[in-house]
């Protein structure tokens, strides 16, 4: 298991007609990779992410608890399949282009649980909760089906609190300390799809 690449976004204005009430709305979705395993830079992480990462909307993305958005590389194959087939347009992603600051490998939403720690490099995080995708990610997307996908597939990615501050570069080396591993991911996933107030975020 391993860091791919840590990706930082700034606030700017995101275009798109996934929602009934915005035509723009402020996002920091667009994440840029900036170290990654053809450039490995040094990145500083602090107790709020990755340094120079922005969030437009501290409620549901950002703060301690969700400092760290992480994302497995392994799903990056069903999303350029999707994208290609919904907008008639051959789509190969990005690294950050979930809007994650990490992309991983070796680890998946089934293997991760609420609590667990994971130590990249000499830092230390723990596992929080799961991504809950919105109407953003569907403008990101270009396809307004995008965060149904993410509920359907339950490939959400999750986030990380930051317990150890310091520099990480990628193709550090991921272990996982077990917590009491009552809740994985793939758990939480489900949960939220069954709620019936989930249905608006395709209507």
């Amino acid at each position: 298991m391993r860091l791919i690449s840590i990706s930082t976004g700034k606030v700017v204005p995101l275009f798109g007609s996934h929602h009934p009430n915005y035509q723009r709305v402020a996002s920091a979705i667009n994440k840029e990779s900036i170290s990654n395993l053809d450039h490995p830079l040094p990145i500083e992480i602090t107790r709020l992410g990755v340094s120079g990462d922005e969030q437009a909307d501290p409620s549901v993305h950002g703060g301690i608890e969700k400092a760290i958005y992480a994302y497995p590389i392994e799903h990056y194959g069903f999303w350029n399949e999707l994208l290609t087939r919904e907008t008639k347009k051959l789509v190969s992603l990005p690294l950050g282009a979930l809007g994650e600051n990490f992309t991983i490998e070796g680890l998946l939403e089934t293997e991760v649980f609420i609590g667990d720690r994971l130590h990249i490099g000499d830092l230390e995080f723990t596992v929080v909760k799961l991504r809950e995708p919105c109407f953003k990610f569907n403008a990101k997307m270009g396809y307004k089906g995008a965060a149904k996908a993410m509920l359907q597939s339950g490939f959400s990615g999750w986030y990380l609190r930051v317990n150890q501050t310091g520099i990480l570069t990628a193709g550090a080396e991921i272990k996982v300390v077990p917590g009491l591993r009552m809740t994985s991911i793939a758990n939480q996933n489900q949960a939220l799809f069954n709620r019936s107030n989930q249905k608006n975020l395709w209507d």
